[in-house]
């Protein structure tokens, strides 16, 4: 496929995990692909590696405006840079509240604010940004994070409503446990690691963890040219996790 091709994209958390696949498939697809990361260590070949923390606007300024003047504009947006967090409402404090809320939802209005001048020249822009099941259904220790999540949700509204007349679209994917690099700490720290794993995939009802590959399969397509009539969308990958009782 070349739908992407001649956009260019940028992708916040792009040297790892979800992001680092969907710059591989985005490139593969025909675009000029930038990330956006704090260490770009591992970022995929023939990317733009650009190095940058999405708590610090002037960090995020000076990063998509090297993005725009390198690659000559920008079209493509994907705000999948987060950050997980364990324990229910009382076991994280106010600093580790604020740092996660910081990340996984100021991050995507700093890292949109700056990229909106250039996506408004885009006959092509697209926003997705990265939700959660969490934002759908309660899951144990994980107060903070689904907090951030749900916020994601109504942002991802807010902005499609806010930037439809300006031919920007604006969508979110949602997915389940997926096997990242933070998923790989989480069991490494767990008492039983195996046991831990076991529980993940079991609450999964296709009884397996999600692949950061399917993931950017769907930020592909709602970020597609194809995809056109497509906005205020919120795509869950979750291994049917929100909506099926088996």
């Amino acid at each position: 496929m070349s739908d992407f091709e001649g956009l260019v994209a940028l992708i916040t958390g792009g040297a790892s995990g979800i992001g680092a696949a969907t710059a591989v498939l985005l490139q593969n697809r025909g675009a000029r692909v930038a990330v956006l990361d704090r260490s770009t260590d591992g970022a995929p070949d023939g990317v733009l590696a650009v190095p940058g923390d999405v708590s610090d606007a002037a960090q995020v300024d000076r990063a998509v405006a090297s993005v725009v003047a390198e690659l000559g504009g920008l079209d493509v947006l994907v705000n999948n840079a987060g950050m997980g967090a364990a324990g229910d409402v009382s076991q994280n404090d106010d600093a580790e509240w604020a740092r996660v809320l910081d990340v996984n939802v100021t991050g995507i209005a700093r890292v949109t604010r700056a990229a909106l001048p250039h996506l408004r020249r885009s006959s092509q822009a697209s926003v997705v940004n990265m939700c959660s099941v969490a934002a759908f259904v309660g899951l144990r220790q994980r107060a903070v994070y689904s907090a951030s999540k749900g916020a994601v949700l109504a942002l991802t509204l807010a902005m499609a409503a806010d930037h439809i007349n300006e031919g920007i679209r604006v969508n979110a994917v949602a997915p389940g446990t997926v096997d990242t690099p933070w998923v790989g700490r989480l069991l490494d720290a767990a008492e039983d690691r195996e046991a831990t794993a076991a529980a993940l995939r079991a609450r999964q009802p296709l009884g397996r963890l999600i692949t950061a590959e399917e993931v950017a399969h769907a930020v592909a397509s709602l970020a597609s040219p194809a995809a056109g009539s497509i906005t205020g969308t919120v795509l869950r990958v979750d291994g049917g996790l929100a909506t099926l009782r088996l």
